[in-house]
């Protein structure tokens, strides 16, 4: 049997995006919930809420999408959020042209 991992994006109660992988889902959203890690990005922004998830069955594969998705901005985010997927190349664009300064 072939592990399943997941890509994830949860939205926090101060309204901020985190993004993580995991092998298990469910439980991956409860131990955010749960702050077992006084350390993390959500302890103090429980509650939390799932927002987006894609599964993956190569581990690689998972870990270079979330790392793609950090990289992501918000409005971005929430494009692939909101499945406006016609959005994507647009907000990729922009970012591109601001960081250069040009228009």
């Amino acid at each position: 049997m072939r592990k399943i991992y997941y890509v994830y994006i949860i939205k926090c109660s101060d309204n901020s995006y985190y993004v993580g992988v995991t092998n298990n889902l469910q439980k991956r959203i409860n131990e955010h919930n749960d702050g077992i890690n006084p350390m993390s990005h959500t302890f103090s922004r429980r509650p939390i809420k799932l927002v987006f998830n894609e599964e993956f069955l190569d581990v690689n594969d998972a870990i270079i999408f979330e790392k793609k998705l950090k990289g992501w901005s918000r409005a971005k985010k929430e494009a692939l959020i909101n499945n406006r997927f016609e959005d994507l190349p647009l907000l990729s664009k922009n970012r591109k042209d601001s960081s250069t300064g040009s228009e």
